[in-house]
Parts: structure tokens; C-alpha cells; sequence
């Protein structure tokens, strides 16, 4: 603690200034995540909105930025984690992502299981969780990388045609497909080859940390011994 007051005391600004400038960070981050559905939140942002209000210290967004991240975790529950984009695996490609920002981030609930199931889970939206896990298991199950063309040749066999613009709960289907790429669970590249360009989708970043990489590998596991357990029985 006492190290944060060492870091504060290089800022000419009082503490009730602070206060307001991480409140405001705060309110942003809950308000940009809510808005635009989970989709990761710029650092470039978060830094306009702090030297935005005529502050000109080099090192004070970042200052405020961590003291944000702290005060969202103690008191919100939310870890505030930033994104590191992880290499594509394939080569000459021209990067539909390419113009994301490097440093971004979003939040994830830190809560004990069955406090965020009561307090923060919206049950309304289990329905676009369900699509997220079955299309970043089809990525996974293909060794990490998928065409365009194979994702939704198997997300056909489910019934999900991607000429559906009004699915009874998904609604647009690519559209609903593309936010996942937004949101950074999946990684979308066109790929120049013989045959043309090819989309790919990959595994990007959410899909990627550890937490939600595990949970996946637990749903396939499941459904895999599901399909065990009734072929023993047939």
C-alpha cells in the first residue's frame, strides 16, 4: 500500500482528484463492457479520458489505470485483464485485426461460482455462452485452426445455417458469429493461397486463457463420454 502512495506523490494533483479520475475510469470500463457486449476496451481509451481532463503527467494513466484495476476487484469483483494478442499460426495473411489496438482489455468475474450464478449470471444470455462454447470446441477439436467453410459445414449439422438472419434466439447468425470475433474468442484471417482467399477462424486470446480454456476441454470431455455412454448402451 504504501508503495501506491509513493507513486501518487509524483503527481501534482490532489487526492480527491484522483479519486474522481479512477471513479470515472471505472464507470467507463462497466459502461463500455455492458454497451458493447463484452468486446474488449482500448488502453488508448481509457488514456484520452484521463489526459482528456487537462492532465499532462506522463506516467498518470497508468497510475490511475492499476488503481482502477485494484478498486474494480475489491469492490466490484471484476478482474480487469489485459489482452496479449498471440501470433497466428499460419503464414501470408492479410490480418482482418490488424488495426486492433496492442493493449486492451476486459473484465472477468472473480466471484465464487455460485455468488456470480445469484448475483451476475444473466441466464437470457446462455443461449450466445452456448454458441461461444460449441464454435471455439469445433476450433479446438480441428487442432486450433478452421475454414470459414468447414466451421459452418459442422455448425450446419447443428442447424445453424449461416444464411439465417433470424434465428428464434441467436437472431443473425454471422452477425452473431462476428461478435465472438469482436469480443476476441475467436481470431478471423483471409488467407491468400492457390485456390484464392480462404477465412480462417482461430482460437484468439479469451478463448486462450486458462480459466475458460479449461472449462472448454471440460464440455468436450462431457460430451464425449456422453457419446461413449450411449454407444455402451446401444
Amino acid at each position: 500500500m504504501s508503495g501506491s502512495f509513493e507513486d501518487f506523490a509524483q503527481f501534482d494533483i490532489s487526492v480527491e482528484e484522483k479519486d474522481k479520475l479512477v471513479g470515472e475510469v471505472i464507470r467507463y470500463v462497466l459502461f463500455k463492457t455492458e454497451q458493447s457486449s463484452g468486446c474488449p476496451i482500448k488502453r488508448e481509451d481509457l488514456t484520452q479520458l484521463i489526459t482528456g481532463k487537462n492532465y499532462r503527467q506522463r506516467n498518470l494513466p497508468a497510475f490511475i489505470i492499476n488503481e482502477a484495476r485494484k478498486k474494480l476487484e475489491e469492490i466490484f469483483g471484476y478482474e480487469m485483464k489485459e489482452l496479449q494478442r498471440a501470433r497466428s499460426s499460419t503464414t501470408n495473411r492479410y490480418s482482418q485485426q490488424a488495426t486492433a489496438d496492442a493493449k486492451s482489455y476486459i473484465l472477468i468475474g472473480k466471484l465464487p461460482p455460485k455468488a456470480y450464478k445469484e448475483c451476475v449470471e444473466d441466464k437470457s444470455k446462455s443461449h450466445v455462452t452456448g454458441f461461444t462454447f460449441v464454435v471455439m470446441s469445433i476450433i479446438y477439436l480441428a487442432g486450433g485452426n478452421i475454414t470459414q467453410e468447414d466451421l459452418w459445414r459442422h455448425l450446419r449439422r447443428l442447424g445453424l445455417m449461416e444464411t439465417d438472419e433470424s434465428h428464434p434466439v441467436l437472431g443473425n447468425l454471422k452477425q452473431t458469429l462476428e461478435a465472438l470475433v469482436q469480443q476476441r474468442y475467436v481470431h478471423k484471417e483471409k488467407v491468400n493461397g492457390p485456390e484464392g482467399n480462404v477465412i480462417h477462424y482461430e482460437l484468439a486470446e479469451r478463448a486462450l486463457d486458462e480459466d475458460i480454456n479449461n472449462r472448454m476441454k471440460e464440455y468436450i470431455s462431457k460430451i464425449v463420454q456422453k457419446d461413449i455412454n450411449t454407444v455402451d448402451v446401444d
